[in-house]
């Protein structure tokens, strides 16, 4: 591989990553609700996720998922349908914020560094838009001239990492900004929204087609 395509595909990556998406908010809003402590559970969880999606991806999995209805059909149920009840759960949550809270802030709402990693790494991983798309995505990048594996092993951690830097900045820029995104509104809003992306986001997975 040479360095301009690898480059390329760094910067190409770089795009797709600063988009925000599912994960994305997944991760602000951890940061939000569990301020004070280190966003490393959930970076690390992003970063297994996009792993564990370009890992099955490059090993022939999406082409395997791309022709079989019933496998693709079975991943897009738990993804999608995952996504959805966190978009729910969200915007439940957004509703029960009182107005009367203390300083117009929220409480807030430790998890275990355990299931911060493992609700990353599900919202990353279980998405049958992300493997479909690294099996589009990444053999742009790639050339008949060199190995296949050979190539794998430079732009999987390249993305990888990547992915992880991008979660880490999204996550250092939320606690930045806590005082103004967790007064009581901007929760609210935030939730809102958030939840209505993420409900979105798991509808159109669900209604994503085989073929």
């Amino acid at each position: 591989m040479t360095l301009q395509t690898w480059l390329a595909f760094i910067g190409a990556s770089i795009i797709i990553l600063l988009i925000p998406g599912p994960t994305i908010l997944l991760v602000i809003g951890d940061s939000l609700a569990n301020r004070g402590r280190s966003a490393w559970s959930t970076v690390a969880g992003v970063a297994a996720g996009d792993t564990t999606a370009m890992a099955v991806s490059l090993a022939g999995a999406g082409a395997l998922l791309a022709a079989s209805a019933a496998a693709f059909t079975a991943l897009k149920l738990i993804g999608g349908s995952y996504l959805v009840y966190l978009g729910i759960k969200s915007i439940l949550s957004a509703r029960r914020l009182r107005d009367d809270a203390p300083e117009a802030t929220i409480p807030v709402q430790q998890k275990s560094a355990g299931r911060r990693f493992l609700s990353a790494w599900t919202v990353t991983a279980l998405n049958p838009k992300s493997i479909v798309f690294f099996v589009a995505f990444v053999p742009q990048f790639m050339s008949a001239e060199q190995t296949f594996l050979s190539q794998s092993v430079i732009l999987l951690p390249t993305f990888v990492i990547l992915a992880a830097a991008n979660a880490s900045l999204y996550a250092l820029a939320a606690k930045l900004l806590a005082k103004r995104l967790t007064s009581v509104a901007a929760q609210r809003r935030f939730g809102y929204t958030g939840g209505a992306v993420m409900v979105g986001a798991g509808t159109l997975t669900l209604g994503m087609q085989s073929a």
